[in-house]
């Protein structure tokens, strides 16, 4: 059986099938072409650079090919890397399915359809609901596959929905705790704010950034789908609660460095931004967390101001 990616040790010699999640080609200081490759199976993802690259190679290791891997495992700033010493396409006989060399949600597609449906039964009011349904009808299937970002946070298949699904059971637990809180306003919010990621985002095989995911941005992006299905059904723009919808999803990242337009000003806004900040957290936590040994420090996290974060001994694995 190959052995996963990341079971590999420093200095240990790579063999293993993997997939190209990303290729990038890029010139060294002296003019020289290489590519910089991330390679990932359901384990993780292990990067590596092949130098002086070719035409032919450039053409042949694109994002989404699967190939078989030799090299050495190392690292780079403290981040594991392999040094490639030969890398090919797979061959009759060899893997060929890209999903089986991802990582998918840990929740099964259609448990996370129903709690989907779920969440949006709570939504009462006409105007959320009716979008939220609107919505959901266009982008359902991308919203249950899609991750919910090239890298960092439930960056896998399924994560965009197991992160909003998420979330929104959490904003149901917060607003049954403040009853000064709109339930219904925080899980329109909780489904919708990064539904815009099935636009940013190519998909769950390989994912890169689309055009309009690099120049616009999933949170604007969403905004103007909201937009679009809101004349579809004839609303007027300036109701109030297609407005407060808006602001809620528009200032989800919490400050203007972040990606959102505007900063949260109503209560619901900044709990959706809080909750949003504590799934992803946890989620960047555990994952590297899973690889890290008891009594010992993780990697830096990139997301989470390239921390490291130290795991105590006799921790339960099954609570990360």
């Amino acid at each position: 059986m190959t052995k996963l990616l990341a079971n590999y040790q420093d200095s240990e010699h790579v063999d293993s099938f993997a997939l190209i999640k990303s290729a990038d080609v890029r010139l060294t200081k002296n003019g020289k072409t290489y590519i910089g490759l991330v390679f990932s199976d359901r384990s993780g993802d292990l990067p590596g650079n092949l130098w002086d690259a070719t035409e032919e190679q450039i053409t042949r290791f694109v994002p989404g090919k699967i190939v078989k891997l030799q090299g050495v495992r190392g690292s780079y700033h403290d981040q594991p890397q392999v040094q490639i010493t030969n890398v090919r396409l797979t061959e009759s006989g060899e893997p060929e399915n890209p999903s089986d060399f991802m990582v998918h949600a840990p929740i099964k597609e259609a448990d996370m359809n129903d709690a989907l449906n779920d969440y949006i039964l709570l939504i009462v009011n006409p105007t959320w609901n009716r979008l939220v349904r609107r919505l959901f009808t266009q982008y359902h299937d991308a919203f249950l596959r899609y991750p919910a970002a090239k890298s960092n946070h439930h960056a896998f298949a399924g994560g965009l929905a197991f992160h909003s699904l998420s979330i929104a059971k959490l904003a149901k637990g917060v607003a049954g705790q403040y009853p000064q809180l709109n339930q219904e306003l925080l899980i329109a919010g909780a489904l919708l704010h990064d539904l815009g990621k099935t636009i940013e985002l190519s998909g769950p095989v390989a994912t890169q950034y689309t055009l309009s995911g690099n120049l616009i941005g999933h949170i604007t992006l969403i905004d103007e789908q909201i937009v679009l299905a809101a004349r579809e059904l004839k609303f007027d723009l300036q109701d109030e609660d297609l407005i407060l919808l808006r602001h809620v999803v528009l200032s989800h990242h919490g400050i203007l460095e972040y990606g959102s337009p505007v900063r949260p000003v109503v209560m619901e806004a900044e709990v959706l931004h809080q909750l949003d900040e504590l799934d992803a957290g946890i989620q960047m936590m555990s994952g590297v967390l899973e690889k890290t040994a008891d009594g010992s420090f993780s990697d830096r996290v990139f997301g989470l101001d390239n921390r490291k974060f130290y795991k105590p001994e006799n921790r339960d694995e099954t609570t990360l």
